[in-house]
């Protein structure tokens, strides 16, 4: 065993899929489109262009940052954050430095051993979430550098964690859970073979034991996959190591890494806080964040089906109550919670089985095939809803005509075009219905009346 443990701390940045950019008009969808085609004078940093803040951005990182169990500051503002770059056309960013929209939050994710068939829950600090907006894009060809405008302003949250990770596993966990999240609040598809989502893991190593922080870290970027960012982590944890052993001090810098050697590289001394001279933004005011906003975003959270490593164990755990083993409970709940659809309804079913046959049947299932048993779940299910729909189906639409008449504001920005606030409305009439309703069939319900 090591006598040396890594200390990791991750820095994500999420794009939002907003319609237009963080400060103007210009449309936020740059992936494949033709180069420098969506800008403006504000994002391409010209004189006297003035920024305007996206209300839905900011709205969206609240929303973030509440799923993430974060204290949210209802005083914000945003900073200029100082560095010298080519995709960088105003010499400074437009970020947050000491008033983060979202602060001192957590975050559960599970950890799968699919050899042993174990779920973990374990729980992440949350340093800080806040908002940017996005550089340009940068292509390197040859000897020559080619920018494409069309990234630069686009919104950009960043999620900081704290430094609690030992284990490249456990950050590869982690990240394919956030990922989950945030595609869950539907604030940005997360795509990190895209750039919309990704990802910089400050790594340092420290003796086991030891509970002051390395005085060093070094940041890796160029991670565009969860499995670059854990081949990443494996290669820097040994050369620390050696570097320690020998006598010596890594040296605290910012790496690349090359995914065709499978290495990280040298790029440049690591800039601290000081060096990029943050000052507020003097054109845009400070943000005040209501007590409304912060409960609608809770809300929708809520609606939206909850953290994923909590439904997951929670179905594990019911379906061992139900008479199947671990692995059997480990198989089938993994393959459902995933789908995010009908999770409720097969629960419900599963219980229903009343027929020790079929218990037996479905565990032989779940052991074989566990898509397969999630599919005969389904149409099982589906058979016997129908012969008993009229006794049983819960109707929800006097409860989402009171939720439409009593949000008037939240039916008008879906129907601007804001259709992430359904999960807020669907959140309400769950919320009303003490939980008897079907979300899925109140979400559709609710398109049906808004679209109407």
């Amino acid at each position: 065993m090591s006598p040396y443990e890594p200390v990791i701390g991750l820095e994500i940045h999420v794009e939002l899929c907003t319609m237009t950019k963080m400060f103007c008009g210009c449309r936020a969808d740059w992936f494949g489109t033709k180069p420098n085609t969506h800008v403006c004078p504000v994002c391409l940093g010209l004189p006297g262009a003035l920024p305007v803040p996206n209300r839905t951005a900011i709205e969206w990182t609240v929303r973030l940052s509440c799923a993430l169990g974060c204290e949210i500051n209802k005083l914000s503002k945003f900073d200029r954050k100082h560095y010298s770059y080519p995709d960088l056309p105003k010499g400074y960013q437009i970020s947050q430095y000491d008033l983060p929209i979202g602060f001192k939050g957590s975050f559960e994710y599970g950890v799968a051993d699919m050899n042993s068939k174990s779920y973990e829950i374990k729980r992440a600090g949350i340093t800080r979430v806040h908002l940017e907006e996005d550089t340009a894009r940068l292509t390197h060809q040859g000897f020559d550098s080619l920018i494409d405008f069309n990234r630069s302003g686009v919104p950009l949250v960043e999620i900081v964690t704290e430094p609690i990770f030992h284990d490249s596993s456990d950050v590869k966990a982690f990240l394919e859970d956030l990922q989950r999240l945030v595609r869950q609040l539907e604030i940005s598809d997360a795509n990190m073979e895209q750039g919309s989502m990704r990802l910089e893991p400050n790594i340092s190593v420290r003796k086991v034991g030891e509970s002051v922080l390395p005085k060093y870290k070094v940041e890796v970027k160029n991670i565009n996959s969860f499995r670059f960012a854990k081949a990443a982590i494996d290669f820097e944890v040994p050369r620390h190591i050696e570097i320690l052993e020998s006598g010596k001090n890594p040296v605290q810098e910012t790496r690349g890494y090359n995914e065709d050697k499978k290495i990280t590289v040298s790029q440049r001394v690591k800039e601290e806080a000081q060096d990029y001279r943050y000052f507020p933004e003097p054109d845009i005011p400070p943000l005040v964040i209501s007590e409304t906003l912060i409960k609608e975003s809770e809300s929708v959270f809520e609606g939206s089906g909850g953290n994923f490593a909590q439904r997951l164990q929670q179905r594990i755990d019911q379906y061992q109550t139900l008479g199947l083993t671990r692995q059997q409970s480990f198989d089938l709940a993994y393959v459902i919670v995933q789908s995010d659809e009908g999770t409720t309804d097969l629960l419900r079913m599963i219980k229903d089985l009343e027929v020790e046959e079929d218990r037996r049947l479905l565990a032989k299932i779940v052991v074989t095939n566990p898509a397969r048993a999630f599919s005969w779940a389904l149409d099982e299910f589906t058979h016997r809803k129908e012969e008993s729909a009229a006794a049983s189906t819960f109707d929800a639409t006097s409860i989402i005509e009171t939720v439409l008449r009593d949000n008037e504001a939240a039916v008008t920005e879906y129907k601007s075009g804001k259709t992430g606030i359904l999960m807020f409305l669907v959140g309400q009439v769950m919320k009303a219905s003490g939980g008897k309703a079907n979300a899925g069939a109140v979400k559709e319900e609710i398109e049906k009346k808004l679209k109407g």
